[in-house]
């Protein structure tokens, strides 16, 4: 089996136990996010071409990381999904990791609107994205996080990047 075959059954194996954890304890383990990315970079020193796989991971992570820090700046993410985001570009690449990243996103947002709906926090919700804007349209104001006190709640965003990994790898193979 090729080493990229392997990438890719690791890869499902963390974005899957990633997924189950954060759905059970809202956390993605650091140990885990460890592991995995020294199984990618291990995977990526035995192909064919060590020099240009391991760029190639480095520029997945980077990717990953450019594509979600900002909502973890904005405190719309946990540390653990940026994370988990990177570690995902060390076993795809740049180019995978991006299209993974926008499956995630649609993922992520129709999670988020199911939330909101069985929840009962729709008005919240937009009384959130309206004080948000106004931050952002008023001069020297900037983007205003939502306080715990009024924040809609959270979820679990491994499962969002679980499906967008899956989704991506179906799409390449089906």
């Amino acid at each position: 089996m090729p080493t990229d075959s392997y990438l890719e059954v690791c890869l499902l194996l963390l974005v899957s136990v990633a997924a189950v954890n954060d759905v059970a304890t809202r956390r993605i383990p650091n140990r885990l996010l460890l592991a995995s990315l020294a199984c990618a970079f291990l995977l990526r020193l035995l192909s064919p071409h060590p020099g240009s796989s391991l760029l190639d991971a480095l520029g997945g992570m980077a990717t990953g990381l450019a594509l979600f820090l900002p909502f973890y700046m904005l405190r719309g993410m946990a540390a653990g999904d940026v994370k988990m985001i990177a570690v995902v570009g060390a076993f795809t690449g740049p180019n995978d990791v991006f299209e993974i990243a926008v499956l995630s996103w649609c993922a992520g947002g129709a999670m988020a609107l199911l939330l909101v709906l069985v929840n009962r926090r729709l008005v919240l919700v937009i009384g959130n994205l309206g004080r948000m804007l106004r931050g952002a349209l008023t001069p020297g104001m900037g983007i205003v996080a939502p306080t715990e006190q009024t924040s809609a709640g959270s979820m679990p965003y491994g499962l969002a990047i679980a499906f967008g990994t899956v989704l991506s790898l179906v799409r390449h193979y089906g």
